[in-house]
C-alpha cells in the first residue's frame, strides 16, 4: 500500500457496517485498516492502542456506539462497554455523553469534524505564543513527546497540530521526539508524522531530554493531555512530568496543548484521575514490571494550557475555559 494521505476519514470513519480505523499497532512499517463490526470491537480496538490518543478514541468510541444503535443493540451496554475500554482519557465518556441521547451517525461525525475544527484553532492559538518565543530564538527547536498529530486527534493534532502550524509559519526549525517508552508512540508515530510532513526532526530516548535541555538545544517543549484537573494538573503519557520538571530546571518553557474536551471539571487537582496500568509484558516477560501509561504534571510546572479558547496562564482555575457541547 502506498502511504496515504492522512485525512480524518483515512484515521477514523464509520461506515454501514463498521468502524474502520487505521491500525497504529502495525506503523510504521504497514498502513493497514482495521474493521470494527460491532461497539464490543470497537472497545477492544482502544483498549489494544489499534486506535489511541485522547480525541481519537473519542471519536472512535462515538463511532461505536452509533454503529451499536444502527444494529438494534443494547445502547446503555454499549456505553458501558466502550466508557471502559481506557480509563484515563477523559475524551472517551465526554465524546460518548455527546452523543448519547442520539446516536445517529451523523451526530457522530459532527463530532469528529468539529474536534478537527478545534485541533486547528488550538494550533493557531499556539503560534501566536511560539511566536513570542521564536522573537527570542528563531527558528525554535522544540521537543514533543508521546503523538499527539493527526492519528491521535482523528485528523489535525494538538501539540504536533501546533508544531506543524509553528512550522507552516516559519517558527519552527527542528523536532525533537521522545520515543516515549515502553511503546514508542514518538518513535513509530510522530516520526512517521513529522516524515511524512517534510518537518525536521530527530528521535531522542527519552531519558535524552534533559541532556538536550542543558546543551541549550530545547526552546520550547509541547506536550498533549488526556485529562486535566481543574487545577491545571495534567495527565498525560508516562515521561511528562520528568520533562517538565526538567524544563522548569532550565528555563524552558512547557506547554500543553488540547482540546477543552479534555478538561474534567469532576476532577478538582491530578490526584483525582484514574492513572491506567497496562500489562507488565509489555515492558518485561523476564523480570517483575510496573507499567503506568500516564502520570501527573502538577499545574505549577505548566507554563500555558493552549485550548481552542485560546492561551490560559494560572491560575487555572480562573482561567481555563468549561468543557463546551459541541454537537447541537
Amino acid at each position: 500500500m502506498g502511504r496515504r494521505d492522512l485525512t480524518p476519514e483515512s484515521i477514523v470513519r464509520l461506515e454501514a457496517d463498521a468502524v474502520v480505523v487505521l491500525d497504529q499497532r502495525r506503523l510504521p512499517d504497514e498502513e493497514v485498516e482495521l474493521r470494527c463490526a460491532s461497539a464490543a470491537e470497537v472497545a477492544d480496538a482502544i483498549r489494544a492502542l489499534a486506535i489511541r490518543g485522547a480525541p481519537a478514541i473519542g471519536v472512535a468510541a462515538a463511532y461505536g456506539l452509533a454503529l451499536a444503535a444502527q444494529q438494534g443493540k443494547d445502547l446503555d451496554a454499549a456505553y458501558d462497554m466502550l466508557a471502559s475500554s481506557r480509563p484515563t482519557a477523559v475524551n472517551l465518556r465526554w465524546a460518548l455523553d455527546e452523543v448519547r441521547d442520539d446516536p445517529t451517525p451523523a451526530r457522530a461525525r459532527g463530532l469528529h469534524e468539529v474536534e478537527v475544527e478545534r485541533c486547528r484553532s488550538m494550533g493557531q492559538n499556539a503560534v501566536a505564543l511560539l511566536a513570542e518565543r521564536a522573537a527570542q530564538a528563531a527558528p525554535l527547536h522544540v521537543l514533543t513527546h508521546c503523538n499527539t498529530g493527526a492519528l491521535a486527534t482523528g485528523g489535525y493534532g494538538s501539540a504536533l497540530g501546533a508544531i506543524r502550524t509553528a512550522w507552516e509559519a516559519g517558527l519552527v526549525g527542528h523536532v525533537w521526539v521522545g520515543e516515549t517508552r515502553p511503546l514508542l508512540q514518538g518513535a513509530r508515530l510522530t516520526a512517521w508524522e513529522l516524515e511524512a510532513l517534510g518537518i525536521p526532526f530527530s528521535v531522542i530516548v527519552d531519558g535524552a531530554a534533559g541532556s538536550l535541555m542543558a546543551a541549550g538545544d530545547v526552546d520550547a517543549v509541547l506536550t498533549g493531555a488526556d485529562r486535566i484537573a481543574t487545577n491545571g494538573d495534567v495527565a498525560n503519557k508516562v515521561g511528562t512530568y520528568g520533562l517538565a520538571v526538567a524544563a522548569a530546571r532550565h528555563e524552558i518553557p512547557f506547554h500543553v496543548v488540547a482540546p477543552t474536551s479534555t478538561l474534567d471539571p469532576s476532577a478538582s487537582t491530578g490526584g483525582h484521575i484514574p492513572i491506567e496500568e497496562r500489562d507488565p509484558a509489555e515492558i518485561s516477560t523476564r523480570f517483575p514490571a510496573h507499567n503506568p501509561a500516564f502520570d501527573v504534571t502538577p499545574a505549577d510546572l505548566v507554563s500555558t494550557i493552549v485550548t481552542e479558547e485560546g492561551v490560559h496562564r494560572a491560575p487555572y482555575e480562573s482561567s481555563l475555559p468549561s468543557p463546551v457541547r459541541v454537537v447541537s
